[in-house]
């Protein structure tokens, strides 16, 4: 019999390394060093840039975008997916997932750059776009496109939902009513009865209040952990001693390369922000702003969010508290180990709420970026309402299957179906980059005279017959 687990793993492996190991870091560095590290030298007037209110009353203003593609960053992957790498990778995962953020900030913002300028506007006004657009009216390059779009609907109705539902599942596992063969059914069959609800028009009432609850419980999460990480202040200073100790371990990376922080820190970390998959500048493209070097570097802001805070509270408050970490303990157990040193039976609790939360935006979330893509296969036309109920249906029952496959499954689709839109997004943002670049330059050279800039399309020599705004 084929064992398909151990045929996903392989397939998750050489992915990663060497070739996508390669591709993000190449890319990442290159933008870097063309922007003049955009990402740090910026980083003050991405703050100023997102509280600015959008051009016209009722447009989507670069705040209300970014929080969009936050939404969708923000999720499972910041509480179990932290918590995996440092059991099966090591401590030094966390090291490398900080510094493939802030590499990755920079893919970021090219990336949502290009989207704003390539987007399109509809009969409504609604701005709307992403790679999909860049990709077929700037590289020209139709099939491409849609292939991009197949990968990204293979992501985010599939391989992250699968991993979603596995993911808040597992949060039960430490509870006593919890039996393997059972409660996965149960879980997932919940999960999948409410979110199928939500999207067939009978839950907006649902998505409204989570919506408004998610942000708060981000909130509350790194005020728990930083609670966990003042109680063992003690424990600070050799845990970072760890971290670093175990990133620049070369001889045990050279000595399981796959398997190392390295990796892992690369693959959860690109897992969590998203920055170059190419999710972010589908609801980049709808903010409307002056200048598409704005929106560029809001999305700079979200990458860190995501990472830097989020990402580094669950590694300081599992590693702060010393509790043991292995395979065995991978996932949502190890963080409601260590959180339960500090605030007993409440601590799992709270991390399986925050988990149920996370989840249920981030299912809702991913299948938003899905519908613009279906609707660019089908000639930027929605979709019938027939067909939507049909792939709902289909969506609604990735969810249930998720909670009842092994751990390992539902890894290494998410991260094979991810793997698979970076490696055309970011290639097509390497070849594109000039047009981002030159859209920077043009933004820092209007603010040195003290205008707040405004872009002309024709100011950088773009050509005006692939654009549909802008001109």
């Amino acid at each position: 019999m084929i064992d398909i687990v151990y045929i996903l793993n392989q397939v998750d492996n050489v992915l990663y390394f060497p070739i996508l190991i390669i591709v993000m870091a190449a890319a990442g560095l290159y933008f870097t060093f063309k922007t003049r590290g955009v990402q740090i030298r910026l980083f003050v007037e991405s703050l100023r840039i997102l509280f600015e209110p959008s051009k016209e009353e009722n447009a989507v203003s670069s705040l209300q975008a970014m929080l969009v593609s936050t939404a969708s960053r923000v999720g499972t992957g910041n509480i179990i997916g932290v918590s995996t790498a440092i059991c099966l990778g090591g401590p030094g995962a966390c090291f490398w997932m900080w510094i493939m953020c802030i590499i990755g900030a920079s893919s970021a913002f090219i990336e949502s750059t290009l989207a704003q300028i390539y987007k399109r506007k509809d009969e409504t006004g609604r701005y709307y776009g992403g790679p999909a657009y860049y990709i077929k009216h700037a590289l020209h390059q139709h099939k491409l496109a849609a292939l991009f779009c197949i990968c990204l609907i293979a992501t985010y109705a599939v391989g992250f939902n699968l991993l979603c539902s596995y993911n808040l599942q597992s949060t039960f596992m430490d509870y006593s009513f919890y039996h393997p063969s059972t409660t996965p059914i149960i879980i997932g069959a919940i999960l999948a009865i409410l979110t199928g609800y939500c999207l067939l028009g009978g839950g907006k009432r649902i998505v409204k209040v989570t919506g408004t609850i998610v942000p708060l419980m981000g909130v509350s999460y790194v005020i728990v952990a930083l609670i966990v990480i003042l109680v063992n202040y003690a424990n600070i200073p050799s845990m970072f001693i760890l971290i670093f100790q175990d990133a620049f371990d070369f001889k045990s990376i050279a000595g399981g390369i796959v398997g190392s922080c390295l990796v892992y820190g690369i693959k959860r970390g690109l897992f969590s922000n998203e920055a170059g998959v190419g999710s972010a500048p589908n609801a980049s493209a709808s903010a409307d702003v002056s200048h598409p070097a704005k929106q560029g570097l809001v999305q700079t802001l979200s990458v860190y969010i995501d990472t830097l805070l989020l990402c580094t509270a669950t590694a300081l408050m599992c590693l702060s508290t010393g509790v043991a970490r292995d395979a065995a303990v991978s996932g949502a157990p190890y963080v409601q180990s260590a959180i339960g040193t500090v605030f007993g039976a409440a601590g799992p609790i709270f991390i399986t709420v925050a988990m149920v939360l996370f989840a249920f935006t981030t299912l809702i979330g991913n299948l938003y970026y899905v519908d613009n893509a279906l609707t660019f296969l089908n000639h930027n036309k929605q979709p019938s309402e027939n067909f939507m109920r049909i792939f709902y249906v289909f969506a609604t029952l990735i969810i249930f299957v998720g909670a009842n496959i092994p751990m390992d499954a539902a890894w290494a689709m998410a991260d094979i179906t991810m793997g698979l839109m970076t490696l055309i997004n970011l290639p097509t943002c390497m070849l594109l980059g000039k047009s981002a670049f030159d859209c920077l330059k043009d933004y820092e050279r209007q603010k040195k005279t003290g205008a707040e800039p405004v872009f002309e399309a024709s100011s950088i020599g773009l050509n005006l017959e692939e654009l549909d705004t802008w001109k």
